[in-house]
């Protein structure tokens, strides 16, 4: 395992998967500019390592994921004079952040346990996978507080829920259940606190089984294909999808079904 302790971000690598730690678990897991700044060179690294074939994003403690952006630091550069905070991070620390980093080929599974509220439901709804358990809480509370969910949540929510019922959760900040979430197709399974890490495991594995480009090419495809009109979708070239076509692992798959043998892929 290789491993780099931060001041806000815990983060290793082992067996193709790097484990991204939100870990500030005394203000449960809120995110300051200097933890996006840190969360910046992490996910500059597991794009750039083609060894790490899967993201798992998770809080540190059993509280929280994380209740998103530090409202004291908010607070406090206020009276400092620092302008407010619009939709987008460009021109801030850690840009582009994990809720906007459009061309991020790795698939990000979410782990939540507990508060996912504010800037952390939106990196939440910015990954591709989220398991969660019985007690993880949702939430977009911006507007209560005089804020707007700036990373996305207003936009993503939109596209990812029935209008109405977004509209519902953005303009009251009301809270959703994991159940609720799991109703909503929000996340992709609920399971006890006891059974999180197991049921995160087991997920990691089936991700793992699959060719490492196969699943680059898929995830490209599917996030730059999900506003187009179909014609335009089947028509786009998708570089990943260019490089899977012309792997090794594109022969390695059919081979290893027709010699009755678990396929070795080597991501080229």
């Amino acid at each position: 395992m290789t491993g780099t302790d931060r001041s806000g971000v815990r983060y290793e690598k082992k067996e193709h998967v790097a484990y991204v730690t939100l870990d500030r678990p005394d203000v449960l897991n809120a995110m300051d500019l200097r933890m996006h700044q840190e969360l910046a060179t992490v996910w500059d690294d597991v794009e750039a390592d083609d060894d790490v074939r899967l993201a798992i994003l998770t809080g540190a403690g059993d509280r929280a994921f994380s209740v998103g952006q530090d409202l004291r630091e908010r607070a406090l550069l206020d009276r400092e004079g620092v302008p407010p905070s619009t939709f987008g991070s460009r021109g801030q620390p850690g840009w582009p952040r994990l809720t906007e980093r459009f061309t991020l080929s790795k698939p990000v599974m979410a782990r939540v346990d507990g508060y996912a509220l504010g800037g952390g439901f939106e990196l939440a709804l910015a990954c591709d996978l989220i398991i969660a358990s019985d007690r993880a809480v949702f939430a977009l509370p911006e507007a209560t507080l005089g804020l707007v969910p700036g990373a996305g949540g207003a936009f993503r929510l939109a596209r990812q829920l029935p209008l109405k019922v977004a509209m519902g959760y953005l303009l009251t900040g009301a809270r959703m259940t994991a159940q609720e979430a799991l109703r909503f197709g929000l996340v992709n399974e609920v399971v006890t606190s006891e059974k999180l890490d197991e049921t995160v495991a087991a997920w990691t594995k089936a991700v793992l089984r699959s060719a490492p480009l196969a699943v680059r090419a898929v995830k490209e495809a599917v996030m730059r294909s999900v506003d187009m009109p179909l014609e335009d979708a089947f028509s786009t070239s998708f570089p990943w999808e260019q490089r899977r076509r012309h792997s090794v692992d594109a022969v390695e798959g059919p081979r290893a079904f027709a010699e009755k043998r678990p396929p070795v892929w080597q991501g080229r």
